[in-house]
């Protein structure tokens, strides 16, 4: 399958829609669960996670440094996110 960009809106409640062909692609159902990553002067990253590993991130955000290429995000963003963020709410996931 050929991947193309989607182009995707927020609406004024801060909400997008995941296009049904990716949901479709990663299985995504209602309730799935993701870790929301700000990535400084570059955007969001979303990524799927089981429900029952929303407690451990570490190894979630090393995969992403390690991909980090491929999705054209500076790993030095990442790990400035990665610092700012564990010092909130003691490093803890907030499912939302």
């Amino acid at each position: 399958m050929k991947k193309f960009p989607k182009i995707v809106q927020c609406d004024k409640r801060g909400q997008i829609v995941i296009p049904k062909d990716i949901r479709r692609e990663l299985g995504l159902d209602e309730g799935s669960g993701f870790y929301m990553y700000s990535i400084q002067d570059e955007g969001i990253l979303l990524k799927k996670i089981p429900l029952e590993t929303l407690e451990d991130n570490e190894n979630i955000i090393n995969e992403i440094i390690d991909k980090s290429d491929k999705i054209n995000i500076d790993p030095k963003k990442i790990n400035s996110a990665k610092e700012l963020y564990k010092k909130t709410k003691e490093g803890n996931l907030d499912i939302i």
